[in-house]
């Protein structure tokens, strides 16, 4: 049926709740909509955990913890590897589902399937790694192990921006480790998230090693976290939840994995390649319209580069086209609803309230659909809004910088932390920008984030913690020591 079914017959489903290894709707009966973002339909729903439903859920996880724990990790890699198969002779439909609920562009989400898969190849391997060691002992007769061990059931909390690739990091560090996991997945886009799942099931992780949950967040994950049975947290969202949830989690001496909001600068100094600045930053900036935590959106651009690169970076914002991800062509999609749409427009007032440039954009674009055009605004000061507040959407503020040591200062004035860019030819530069910008990522002269080899993670209000890379396992597993004496 999968090989068979083409992308354009997809129609979209609706969404059940995983309970040890059944696709079930909630015991309540209550469901909540889908709505597409590109035509404001309702075009599915999705069902809603009650109380009696996630303890369920726990009591599966509690039960497909013992299961998987006690599987070998080499067992669980094939078991993944063979996932990660199914994800990719599946990612036409599971794309297709992907633009209907979140807006993209098809080939955004094709990209992201195809991501997803990599992802759980690179953690089904990676487990297989997770080393102890032989300590040497003070006496003849003792021996010291430290190995490692899976923490137990994880509880996690992914966004609707990325709908498979938060899903699948958590997913795939959790059995790769040999832990169950309880995934609370966005309500807005299911069905995507939900398919993800379902490769896992049919590549043969055994019933109850991942259940799958939608419903009111807040009551989720507050009766999650503090649950007994669950042992680590992996929360993806807002800086504001993260903080209540992260604290949440430590009043339990709970584990957690935080990654929240950020507010990245891009810094572009007078001897980069500018054409290739424009290129990549314009590209990074409207990819997902925007609504990606790690989007550029402070450009700090050096006082002899300015006009030059506004210039670029306007008529690359200017020539976007935007529509319906479905439609051949198009590069930017909807915002996910209409607060999305409010925000933007109260950001872009209060900013040219306060004397910033409008270059382009600025304002949504028809009135069905939740579309708004790429917008660049320059000179934008320190107290708008929107230079301390993360936009979450299509929209760029460029700003002049004198010296280094300004663009540095202004890059860490704010308590985030997560990504930065920068664009240089001096090494000298771009070991200070390395060195000195207080954030969990720096990519310098290029993208080069997210591959699931390599760390991906923030610090101070960013949140704290590792979702790729070896690092991304640690949480996962208990260290312990076993001293033998013979």
């Amino acid at each position: 049926m999968w090989e068979n079914m083409m992308s354009n017959d997809v129609k979209y489903p609706d969404t059940q709740l995983l309970i040890d290894g059944i696709w079930r709707a909630g015991t309540g009966g209550l469901t909540i909509p889908v709505v597409n973002p590109a035509t404001e339909a309702t075009i599915g729903a999705v069902a809603h955990a009650t109380r009696e439903d996630l303890d369920a859920a726990l009591e599966a996880a509690a039960k497909g913890f013992e299961v998987w724990s006690a599987t070998s990790a080499y067992e669980r890699s094939k078991i993944m590897r063979r996932a990660a198969a199914l994800l990719r002779e599946r990612k036409d439909k599971i794309a297709r589902l992907m633009t209907m609920e979140q807006g993209k562009p098809l080939a955004e989400a094709l990209g992201e399937t195809a991501g997803a898969a990599d992802t759980i190849e690179w953690f089904a391997e990676e487990g297989r790694r997770t080393y102890g060691r032989i300590v040497p002992s003070r006496g003849a007769s003792i021996t010291q192990s430290v190995i490692k061990l899976p923490v137990g059931p994880v509880a996690a909390f992914s966004p609707w921006n990325f709908p498979l690739n938060q899903a699948v990091r958590k997913i795939s560090a959790a059995l790769s480790t040999g832990c169950s996991i309880i995934v609370k997945a966005p309500e807005e886009t299911p069905a995507s998230p939900a398919e993800l799942v379902r490769v896992f099931l049919d590549a043969g992780v055994p019933n109850g090693v991942i259940g799958l949950m939608f419903g009111v967040p807040a009551e989720i994950s507050e009766y999650l976290i503090p649950h007994p049975v669950i042992q680590k947290i992996s929360f993806t969202g807002s800086t504001v939840v993260g903080k209540s949830l992260a604290a949440l989690a430590g009043k339990h001496m709970k584990r957690a994995t935080m990654e929240l909001g950020g507010h990245a600068p891009a810094i572009v100094f007078d001897d980069a390649d500018m054409d290739k600045a424009v290129s990549v930053l314009s590209a990074a900036k409207f990819r997902n319209a925007g609504q990606v935590c790690v989007s550029p959106t402070r450009f700090l651009v050096q006082e002899g580069s300015f006009e030059r690169f506004t210039d670029g970076f306007t008529r690359a914002a200017k020539a976007v086209k935007v529509g319906n991800g479905l439609e051949d062509g198009t590069q930017m999609g909807p915002l996910a609803n209409s607060r999305r749409i409010d925000a933007m427009e109260a950001l872009i007032a209060d900013a040219l309230g306060k004397g910033a440039e409008l270059k382009t954009g600025g304002r949504r674009i028809g009135n069905t659909g939740y579309f708004f055009e790429p917008t660049v605004l320059a000179n934008v000061p320190n107290d708008a809004e929107v230079m301390n507040a993360e936009p979450f959407g299509p929209l760029a503020i460029i700003n002049p910088f004198g010296s280094l040591d300004d663009a540095i200062a202004e890059s860490n004035r704010l308590p985030y932390g997560l990504a930065s860019y920068a664009f240089t030819s001096s090494d000298k530069t771009a070991h200070e920008i390395g060195m000195r910008v207080k954030a969990g990522m720096t990519t310098i002269n290029h993208n080069g984030l997210a591959l699931p080899e390599i760390p991906f993670g923030g610090i101070q209000d960013s949140g704290y913690g590792s979702e790729g890379g070896s690092e991304a396992l640690e949480p996962y597993l208990i260290t312990k020591l076993v001293t033998h004496s013979h």
